[in-house]
């Protein structure tokens, strides 16, 4: 798989609600913490305001624009930023089950959104990398959104047998291509994980780490693979990326080792042998470092609520879905 591909994986977004939400005339609806959720949102017609808490400024979405919020914050949607709000909780619990939401009667705004969990340990490591509010304009080129967040507002208004699912698939293509989007905008300069990977260079020497993690990779070799000079890629790849190569390669080693340990019955000693360990001992320590317990406790379900280097563990339970 590509790096984009692996680290969702890892993560395992699910979409645990998507829905529609018309409204008419002048609106502000305030949402509540999305504990940690991922919130992603596409204006089908009209236009209106979006506030994230902690974000100086609102931001103005038109139609078509997408948009992110990977920081589970309370936001808020409104016509017009001055007027009171009203809690999202009173106007979408009748449709917990998804569909479409009529507010002030429809007829002006309509936007189709979905909320994901992340049920893998390390949920910092996708969250970290974004901004509180990831905005993608309608003249970005966005053509392939277009079609889920269509077909996406077709099943929510049919309700047809099967159309959980599809609606299931269509928000992970919607977070999927949005994503991608975001990534296109470090062409123009972008720093971050995601910009890393649509840099030819850089993204050519994550790419390998990720296909072949087991490998005896050296900073030469990574920036032979980037077609840099040793000391030229090292700065820049900790520049855009904000950790060495040779640390990046160590945590994607432990996070794979970690959903392995988590989620089959592998003794410890292969798992390190797969990852290029071998020493048993060797593999434990750069363990225990990055992810903060040893594997043993780590497959026992007892990692710990921090790990070290900052690293953040988000554990994610079933919220009380409200969605807009």
């Amino acid at each position: 798989m590509d790096p984009l591909s692996d680290v969702l994986s890892l993560l395992k977004p699910r979409n645990y609600l998507s829905a529609g939400l018309e409204a008419g005339g002048d609106w502000s609806i305030q949402f509540p913490d999305q504990q940690a959720a991922i919130k992603c949102g596409a204006v089908v017609s009209g236009r209106c305001w979006l506030s994230v808490d902690g974000v100086a400024d609102a931001v103005r979405l038109e139609t078509g624009d997408c948009f992110l919020l990977p920081r589970g914050r309370p936001f808020r949607l409104a016509s017009d930023m001055d007027l009171p709000s009203v809690d999202a909780r009173t106007i979408f619990s009748p449709a917990r089950t998804g569909g479409i939401t009529s507010h002030n009667g429809g007829g002006d705004f309509l936007l189709v959104s979905s909320r994901f969990a992340l049920s893998g340990d390390h949920a910092g490591i996708l969250l970290r990398m974004l901004p509180p509010i990831v905005h993608i304009r309608s003249d970005s080129d966005h053509s392939p959104l277009r079609w889920p967040v269509e077909r996406m507002m077709q099943e929510l208004r049919e309700r047809r047998p099967g159309g959980f699912l599809i609606v299931e698939h269509l928000a992970h293509m919607i977070l999927i291509e949005a994503l991608r989007l975001h990534m296109a905008e470090g062409l123009r300069g972008g720093v971050g994980w995601l910009f890393a990977l649509a840099d030819k260079q850089i993204g050519a020497a994550i790419g390998a780490m990720h296909e072949d993690p087991a490998h005896g990779w050296t900073l030469q070799a990574l920036a032979e693979r980037a077609g840099m000079s040793r000391s030229t890629f090292a700065l820049k790849f900790k520049a855009m990326v904000g950790a060495s190569p040779m640390d990046y390669l160590t945590r994607w080693r432990m996070l794979v080792a970690g959903d392995r340990l988590a989620s089959s019955s592998d003794p410890v000693s292969v798992i390190a042998l797969s990852l290029g360990y071998e020493s048993e001992s060797a593999f434990s320590t750069a363990f225990k470092r990055v992810m903060g317990c040893s594997p043993r406790q780590h497959s026992r379900g007892r990692a710990p609520a921090s790990a070290s280097h900052g690293e953040e563990i988000i554990r994610i339970s079933q919220p009380e879905p409200v969605e807009g």
